[in-house]
């Protein structure tokens, strides 16, 4: 067996560096790729000099993994050994001192497994049911893609993904869905500036470039909505206000989905439409009402399956109302900064005490705290997740990303961890739907 351990850290810089017993040893790459072929190198040195295998415990900026490098630079996974067959089963999780063993076993199953039943009453089968099924439901996982499991996948071996791995693609599958009927979410905060827009046109994308066509993203916004300056522009300049007298027309019977290309814009990237408010226009020259909404609400649930709605800072404006009387789910956006929070928080208090239904979107809602101060640190982002903890279904935290600050968000601009962080948003609010 392995008895001597190396340390590896790979940094976001591409560099590493090797910590032995004896010694540490800098990797001077440029490229993650480069700095773990330079470590099985290295390592599998160190293997030939003691005469056995080693571990090597390397540590990337998105996880951990465990190898066991052999002299001729062979690479297993450790967890994958300790799984094959034969192999010694070892505790997932260490049993703290004091706490009954077999009370931690049980309290690590499934709820499904845990949660006592009551006895079924008896009752004869039919021959269909008691003779097993020939078709088999069960789905082959796939092999790991991903860091050092999916580079042991593509040599050839047969390596699971870690858990890092099958929670991304928990949350794909659940963004993926379809329903039963068109969905609506409702973006919202009290104040402006935190960060409703962002997060409607993150959303919108997660949504559509992973379950298909039929996303909408919507200004409902009459006081300076800029979703439109956010998003590509299609080849017209048209809005709500061009849509709102078609919409008799585009709720007929002769109307076709493409009619709608006149009135929305495509994001070409993203594969979401954007219905635009106009920002120019005062709001008195574009005042729409609630019977207004309803009736674009009524084309967009005709035309989409999913209906992301960035809304305006006014809670008492009837525009606003008749959005959260049409939405399945809702989403509180807000970032770190204390104003922002606090108006976040009284808008889910106040629709707690407005009716039975504006109460029940508080309780199910997803709190979507966004870092959009490069010097908050990881306990201002704490402090306000911690505190909607309370409020929310869920609260999702977004780093930092300079692809936010200003301009027309694509989500390809975005870093790899900002996507992974909007796509846990996404999950979040599907598990609401």
């Amino acid at each position: 067996m392995p008895d001597t351990t190396i340390i590896a850290t790979i940094s976001a810089d591409g560099s590493a560096t090797l910590q032995t017993a004896d010694s540490t040893e800098a990797v001077p790459t440029t490229r993650s790729e480069d700095a773990r072929r330079e470590i099985v190198v290295r390592a599998a040195q160190h293997a030939a000099q003691g005469g056995a295998p080693v571990r090597v415990l390397v540590t990337e900026p998105d996880g951990s993994s465990r190898l066991i490098v052999a002299a001729d630079g062979s690479v297993t996974d450790a967890e994958e050994a300790a799984a094959a067959p034969g192999a010694p089963v070892a505790a997932a999780t260490a049993v703290p001192e004091g706490v009954d063993a077999a009370a931690a076993v049980a309290t690590s199953l499934p709820v499904a497994q845990r949660t006592a039943q009551p006895p079924a009453s008896p009752r004869s089968t039919t021959r269909r049911e008691e003779r097993p099924s020939f078709l088999k439901h069960d789905q082959a996982e796939q092999p790991a893609t991903k860091g050092w499991r999916g580079g042991l996948a593509r040599m050839g071996m047969r390596v699971r993904p870690n858990a890092r791995e099958r929670a991304e693609r928990d949350d794909l599958h659940a963004v993926s869905q379809h329903w039963a009927g068109p969905r609506t979410i409702a973006v919202v905060n009290g104040k402006g500036g935190a960060g409703k827009t962002p997060t409607t046109i993150n959303l919108a994308a997660v949504f559509a470039r992973n379950g298909g066509a039929g996303v909408l993203a919507w200004d409902n916004n009459q006081t300076r909505g800029t979703l439109g300056w956010r998003t590509e522009q299609g080849p017209h300049e048209s809005t709500l206000l061009e849509l709102l007298p078609k919409t008799g027309m585009l709720l007929g019977t002769g109307a076709q989905s493409a009619d709608l290309a006149r009135y929305v814009h495509h994001q070409t990237a993203d594969k979401y439409d954007v219905l635009r408010s106009k920002p120019a226009v005062l709001a008195n020259e574009q005042r729409i009402t609630a019977e207004d909404v309803s009736r674009i609400h009524a084309v967009a649930a005709k035309y989409y399956r999913l209906i992301v709605i960035d809304s305006g800072n006014d809670e008492t404006d009837p525009l606003w109302l008749q959005m959260i009387d049409h939405a399945d789910q809702l989403v509180v956006a807000t970032t770190t900064r204390d104003d922002h929070a606090e108006a976040g928080a009284l808008l889910l208090e106040a629709l707690a005490d407005r009716d039975e239904r504006s109460a029940a979107l508080a309780r199910g809602a997803v709190a979507v705290v966004t870092q959009a101060d490069p010097k908050a640190t990881d306990a201002d982002i704490r402090h306000v997740a911690d505190g909607f903890g309370a409020l929310a279904r869920e609260v999702v935290t977004i780093p930092f990303d300079p692809a936010l600050v200003d301009g027309v968000i694509t989500f390809d601009a975005l870093r790899d961890a900002t996507q992974r962080a909007w796509l846990a948003a996404a999950a979040a609010i599907a598990r609401g739907l």
